[in-house]
């Protein structure tokens, strides 16, 4: 295969009589090199690297160039913009910098690092710093002023995009149809009451080929009987929060606790209304497989600026949209007659609210997600009354308290009587004479010391990166005594993505916010937002949002003395300092 062959038949023929840039009779050249694999793909990260290292040098070494730095995104898509793909980011930094040890960059395959329009947001930059950027499709480097390279470009932008689409589709309807007229299980974490079961090899000859498996869902021997005793208990007439209590008050685990991997935001103490009512809505205890119950939204991370691209958000479909399997795919827990019940009723019970679609008046709540409860650890939900902002924290109306747990019914902080306080708080600490006392207090802040679950989670998954080094030793002596390629490149990918999502719990149990700032940067760090510190009284109420948020402000709420302590992370790994607890509604 030539580097020509992806290109159109009509674009080849042109690009055949193209001239060859004049820096490609350079001689020496360094070189950058920028690649890019995502999980998308479902290739070995460093398979793909060699592959596009391999295009990379077939250009270059004709005229004796030589690379000598590397920018290989893994794990990124490719309809994430340069300036926030990591190491496509740091690449662009380093244009900038006279001493980046490298004259061009180039690029293996054009159609994985650019996507859309991306080409034409990008290459500006390198022409400003005259940086040249060579790609195989041209031959060379590209020619700023050449309007044929501008447009082969913007082809191999927009065969990425179609690239992307087509595989969406392609997928989508494909795990459609198998759910629809298979029942196959399609992944995912399986539901409240089922454990995965093998099934056999996969039907897929190739995947079946490498060792995939097909699994399945069978009744949990433990959580079964729980689904079962929620849907009777609900048809003779208890409510969901009643159903919660009795859960609780007989020590049955809450799907949190009984597998703790399952929404480790959630409270493990008692059962919550909303567990309840996702086991009563949920149709796969009918014994079908259920699919498309959730969607990824792509919505613009900033309007002002298009170019930063899109953010991802899981979001519900309507239940019109759900696909359900025509025949029986695993055990039932329970019969349709009994689920259809289970919904007339809970269709009756249901208070109205604004349509699928529409969406609720919003409303500015200045310490939005800083606000916690000191009693229960939950953060205090946003409540608008009597044309005020209020924080609000409403436990026993939704989780069970069978367990004894002191709370009060429900919890009401008001906006305004928290913000005067902490601004008079954050302009003295940030006063020019009291920086240094200030920087002096974060830098000698201790360390929050770990968590028993932050501990165990540290332990687990330095367990497991321990077991994938063990195993890819064996993977690479399998491939070096002769195993077949394709099926250990396979064993390789599944065990290098295994350690890489330990390695990123490890990261987060053990460097989280107790973890310490140098106090030179810390300094910096502070030096920097004093000046916005000193404008907060001033500020808009979203401007003061996110001064507080750049602070990192966390706030605990204590109901009991009517105080609120206040607590400020530069961020996730920086020490902090604590303020003295602010006195709210009269508090001492």
């Amino acid at each position: 295969m030539t580097p020509h062959d992806d290109l159109p038949s009509w674009l080849l023929a042109w690009n055949q009589t193209l001239p060859v840039p004049p820096a490609a009779v350079g001689r020496g050249l360094r070189f950058a090199f920028y690649g890019r694999v995502s999980t998308e793909d479902q290739q070995d990260p460093e398979a793909s690297r060699l592959c596009q290292l391999g295009r990379a040098r077939t250009l270059i070494e004709p005229i004796g160039g030589i690379i000598t730095a590397e920018y290989f995104d893994i794990g990124e898509t490719r309809a994430l913009p340069w300036k926030r793909r990591p190491r496509a980011s740091a690449l662009l930094a380093a244009l900038a910098d006279p001493r980046r040890g490298f004259d061009a960059v180039v690029i293996g395959e054009p159609q994985r690092a650019f996507y859309g329009t991306q080409f034409g947001n990008t290459f500006p930059l390198f022409t400003h710093y005259g940086v040249m950027l060579w790609v195989p499709e041209v031959g060379g480097a590209i020619d700023p002023d050449n309007e044929a390279h501008d447009l082969i470009m913007s082809v191999f932008g927009g065969m990425s995009t179609g690239e992307r689409n087509r595989i969406k589709i392609r997928v989508h309807s494909a795990m459609a149809s198998q759910t629809l007229i298979e029942g196959r299980y399609l992944g995912g974490r399986p539901p409240y009451g089922y454990r995965l079961v093998d099934l056999g090899p996969h039907p897929n000859p190739g995947k079946a080929a490498t060792g995939r498996r097909l699994h399945g869902l069978e009744p949990d021997p433990v959580a079964a009987p729980v689904v079962v005793r929620i849907f009777t208990e609900y048809l003779c007439g208890l409510g969901i929060f009643a159903i919660a209590e009795g859960l609780t008050r007989d020590q049955i685990p809450s799907p949190s606790a009984h597998d703790q991997a399952r929404n480790s935001h959630r409270d493990t103490r008692a059962w919550s209304k909303s567990a309840v009512r996702a086991i009563l809505t949920n149709p796969r205890y009918t014994g079908r497989q259920v699919w498309n119950r959730q969607h990824k939204h792509e919505s613009l991370l900033d309007i002002e600026d298009v170019t930063l691209g899109y953010t991802t958000t899981l979001r519900w479909n309507s239940k019109d949209k759900w696909l359900v399997s025509q025949r029986i795919a695993h055990t039932p827990l329970i019969d349709d007659e009994t689920f259809a019940q289970a919904q007339d009723i809970l269709a009756s019970r249901t208070r109205t609210g604004p349509a699928h679609g529409v969406k609720r008046t919003q409303n500015l709540y200045v310490l939005r997600g800083a606000l916690t409860h000191a009693v229960c650890g939950r953060k205090m939900q946003g409540h608008w009354a009597h044309d005020e902002a209020y924080y609000r924290c409403r436990f026993p109306e939704e989780y069970a308290l069978a367990n004894h747990i002191q709370h009060p019914r429900n919890v009401y902080l008001r906006e305004t009587w928290i913000l005067p306080p902490l601004d008079d708080w954050l302009s003295k600490v940030f006063l020019p004479h009291r920086l240094d006392d200030t920087i002096d207090l974060m830098a000698g802040a201790a360390p929050r010391p770990l968590a028993s679950d932050e501990k165990s989670t540290a332990e687990a998954a330095r367990t497991v990166i321990a077991d994938c080094d063990a195993k890819l030793a064996t993977h690479r002596a399998a491939l070096e005594a002769g195993a077949d390629p394709a099926l250990v490149t396979q064993w390789i990918a599944e065990t290098q993505a295994r350690k890489a999502r330990a390695v990123a719990e490890l990261r987060t149990a053990t460097h989280g916010p107790g973890s310490r700032m140098p106090r030179d940067e810390i300094a910096r760090l502070v030096r920097s937002i004093s000046d916005l510190a000193a404008v907060v009284r001033q500020a808009e109420a979203a401007d003061k949002a996110e001064i507080y948020r750049q602070l990192g402000l966390a706030l605990t709420y204590d109901s009991g003395k009517q105080k609120v302590l206040v607590e400020m992370n530069l961020n996730q790994h920086s020490g902090a300092t604590r303020g003295l607890p602010v006195g709210v509604r009269g508090g001492t």
